[in-house]
């Protein structure tokens, strides 16, 4: 009997090393570091969880050699998944409900790619449908899935959706980035449930 189709998951990378956040000057794991008093992270899985959608923090014990790698990890983790969001976690501004409109995008346009683009400026999550796990599933390194992103942009299959939430090309690589973000969250105030 076939294993029965799981919601579309959000995977939340979370098993890279930190090397640019320190580089740049910042101490420990920039997903620890605080963030408006909680920590990136915990900041980036109260959006998720506010979403109401199934998700899955990838984060083994030292890591994974790049973000192919964690992909890859997340998606053999949720094999029966309907499709998966792509949420680096070093993105405490992505809005629930951006994540939300890019799962529904996903499960209601022909398109089995959904890329978020916010003034023009393509961003996190990407969404994928259920037919590519096999790639997902292949990848290694650093590049992510931007190659099957190109892919499926070449046969027509890409959708990219407007969203009004600039947290979607915001992340927290380096202490600069993070007081940006910080400066950012203070100025939209509360986190949006919406």
């Amino acid at each position: 009997m076939p294993a029965v189709p799981q919601p579309i998951i959000v995977l939340v990378l979370a098993a890279g090393q930190s090397t640019r956040f320190r580089a740049a000057g910042g101490h420990g794991h920039k997903l620890d570091a605080d963030f408006a008093g909680t920590s990136v992270l915990q900041s980036t899985l109260a959006q998720v969880r506010s979403s109401g959608l199934a998700w899955h923090l990838v984060r083994p014990a030292g890591g994974t050699p790049g973000m192919g790698d964690s992909i890859a990890l997340g998606v053999a983790s949720t094999a029966n998944a309907a499709g998966w969001l792509i949420l680096p976690a070093d993105m405490p501004l992505v809005q629930a409900a951006t994540l939300r409109a890019v799962a529904h995008t996903l499960q209601t346009q022909p398109a089995s790619v959904v890329v978020p683009c916010y003034q023009g400026q393509r961003g996190h999550p990407v969404g994928f449908a259920a037919k590519h796990k096999q790639a997902l599933l292949n990848l290694r390194g650093d590049c992510g899935a931007k190659a099957i992103v190109q892919q499926t942009r070449e046969i027509g299959a890409v959708y990219e959706l407007p969203v009004p939430d600039s947290g979607i090309v915001i992340d927290v690589d380096t202490p600069y980035l993070l007081a940006k973000a910080l400066h950012q969250h203070h100025l939209k105030g509360p986190f949006d449930h919406a």
